[in-house]
């Protein structure tokens, strides 16, 4: 009984001396602790010293793209390089872009060097399906009855264009719902006609000639179809 005593009151006292031990090396909890460190936490708040208040950081904006400014061209900058400012040619540029929204002069004049390359080489080959999609009603006849003309003498004409130096605007004009633009172009063109036999007898098959020729355009504004159509030729100086 005695000896059991004993061996409770050493137990008794090893618990006590474990408990002091462990108080010394973890402390007292005082309900004053901060919270374990949230890295994570920094990068939303920062804390103010005083009252441990949370103080939110400002957002970063959200950047957005710039908005683009439309600069209306200055009516002296319109035509540059197409027509002179305040010419006849330029005021009916404008009436013609007035009328039709989607007028782009840079787009009419690769679209006339086209037509009026296409025209030559057709009309001398004689392709008359060619010349009917690209010339009016009557210049067409025209062409037409040249080519007959040439056919009835056992002719041949040959045209090859060595380069369109130039296509500028020297007319224009609205008249009713028709747009009309005169264009002159400049080229260097190699064309001669044979005869039956071969001969060359007008033209030179081996001469670059220069060539200047004014040709006119015309459509109708409030027409679906975008096709412009040659309604005159000359030749200009």
């Amino acid at each position: 009984m005695f000896e059991d005593n004993i061996y409770t009151i050493i137990f008794l006292a090893l618990a006590v001396f474990i408990f002091l031990r462990l108080r010394s090396v973890l402390g007292r909890r005082t309900g004053r602790e901060r919270p374990p460190y949230d890295p994570y936490s920094a990068r939303d708040a920062v804390r103010s010293p005083a009252g441990e208040k949370v103080v939110t950081l400002p957002s970063r904006p959200v950047e957005t793209a710039p908005r683009a400014i439309e600069v209306a061209q200055p009516p002296a900058e319109r035509w540059k390089g197409v027509a002179e400012t305040g010419s006849p040619a330029a005021s009916g540029l404008d009436a013609i872009a007035a009328a039709d929204s989607t007028f782009d002069v840079q787009h009419f004049l690769t679209g006339a060097r086209a037509a009026y390359e296409t025209v030559v080489t057709a009309f001398a080959a004689g392709d008359r399906r060619q010349l009917r999609g690209l010339l009016s009603r009557e210049v067409y006849d025209g062409f037409d009855a040249a080519i007959s003309e040439r056919e009835s003498r056992g002719e041949t004409a040959e045209s090859k264009f060595i380069s369109i130096d130039s296509a500028t605007v020297s007319g224009a004009e609205l008249r009713s719902r028709t747009a009309q633009i005169t264009v002159r172009f400049v080229s260097k063109l190699v064309s001669a006609t044979r005869d039956r036999s071969g001969a060359v007898i007008d033209g030179n098959a081996e001469k670059v000639t220069d060539v200047t020729d004014l040709w006119t355009f015309a459509r109708d504004v409030s027409s679906r179809d975008p096709n412009w159509k040659v309604v005159a030729t000359e030749t200009g100086q």
